[in-house]
């Protein structure tokens, strides 16, 4: 029997804290340069990179050996733009797991065929082909390459793009063999499905990371949690606006907020989000609701619109510290937390709510707080404690 005094013989180290949000860089726009590679080196949890980035992975591994770098793949395409293709062959070093060229000579059934007898071009992506995802031959083949690149280039693992739930944001095509678009989307979704835990399985016996991107994950209770349950899971939108009219914040929406937390609450895998700014609110509302998800990896970042640079917030120098209480829901809607240096609160609703912050709180630029504030609809407010007396 283990008495009260003896240490509980299932823990094998101290729980992990709940902190701030950490920093990571979505690098899979230009070639990052050595002055990029060092800044990462210092200040990101987390970097993803194309897959012909090999001498900056392995630099980045030399300056900072806690640093996870990623490949950048895409689990629903191929691609034929120049860089992917080098004339009449594929590029040494894929953005995805299968070459065009490849597939056009030895697989063309991997590329969807439209109910017209056409294959599937994105819209808005030239040169991106949608490929049979739910076609178990597929699956292996794009696993065994991505894999095996992992393990012989020295990659911690994977960011797996495109885990889609629909076609739509790319084609209205209606995939051959389905009756309409949600046949195609449901085709897509279960193979993609399959394809995750392949590869998933495959990259954790080696030790490595998959992470997919996950998108629309509020519209499938479940799917969040299902596809993080690997090495954790990107969401590419993060905390902003939706467009139904609302106003309110889709990231709250649906399941996918319950599910997300529930995962940054055991600690053990991560969140990769990003908040798309184009003004101090989305980056303040994308940041506080990143720090609602604190947890040992709950990472967050903005793209001013794309990713081309490692950009810095300067909500990430806010110095939040230990989360020190779980996000609480007021009855109005709006969550909040309570960190060892600040607080903050999001108002993912579509009417304004008067809040009461903590005592002793200053702005980040050290203005005081009002006794009381009012938190506009889908807006959020970070405070930072203040110079003690």
């Amino acid at each position: 029997m283990v008495s009260a005094a003896d240490p509980d013989p299932t823990v094998t180290g101290p729980v992990p804290k709940p902190l701030a949000p950490c920093a990571w860089w979505y690098g899979i726009g230009d070639s990052p340069t050595q002055w990029e590679i060092r800044s990462a080196a210092k200040s990101y949890d987390v970097v993803v990179l194309n897959a012909w980035e090999t001498a900056a992975m392995r630099k980045l591994h030399e300056l900072n050996p806690k640093v996870k770098v990623l490949v950048y793949k895409d689990f629903s395409s191929t691609r034929n733009y120049s860089g992917a293709v080098e004339g009449d062959r594929d590029a040494r070093y894929l953005p995805t797991g299968i070459g065009y060229h490849a597939a056009e000579r030895t697989q063309p059934g991997w590329f969807a065929i439209s109910t017209l007898g056409q294959r599937i071009e994105w819209d808005g992506y030239p040169k991106h082909w949608q490929m049979t995802v739910w076609d178990p031959a597929y699956q292996k083949a794009w696993a065994d390459a991505v894999v095996g690149e992992v393990l012989r280039e020295g990659w911690d693992g994977v960011l797996a793009d495109n885990d889609f739930s629909s076609l739509k944001y790319y084609s209205s095509a209606v995939i051959a063999g389905t009756a309409d678009a949600a046949g195609s989307d449901r085709l897509l979704r279960d193979g993609l499905d399959a394809m995750l835990q392949l590869t998933g399985d495959a990259l954790e016996k080696s030790g490595k990371m998959l992470i997919p991107n996950v998108s629309e994950s509020q519209l499938t209770p479940g799917r969040w949690s299902a596809h993080s349950r690997y090495a954790g899971a990107m969401e590419e939108n993060f905390g902003l606006r939706g467009d139904d009219g609302t106003g309110e914040l889709i990231t709250f929406q649906g399941n996918q907020f319950k599910e997300q937390r529930a995962q940054a609450a055991l600690g053990e895998s991560w969140l990769l989000l990003i908040t798309h700014t184009k003004s101090d609110k989305e980056e303040r509302v994308g940041y506080a609701s990143a720090a609602l998800l604190a947890s040992p990896h709950t990472c967050w970042t903005r793209a001013q619109p794309d990713y081309k640079n490692p950009y810095w917030s300067l909500y990430q120098d806010a110095r939040l510290g230990e989360a020190v209480e779980t996000a609480n829901r007021l009855p109005s809607g709006v969550w909040n937390r309570r960190y060892s240096g600040g607080w903050v609160a999001v108002n993912p609703t579509k009417t304004s709510v008067l809040l009461t912050p903590p005592p002793g709180l200053v702005t980040l630029k050290g203005e005081p707080v009002p006794t009381q504030l009012d938190l506009p609809a889908a807006d959020a407010v970070v405070l930072v404690n203040g110079p003690k007396r």
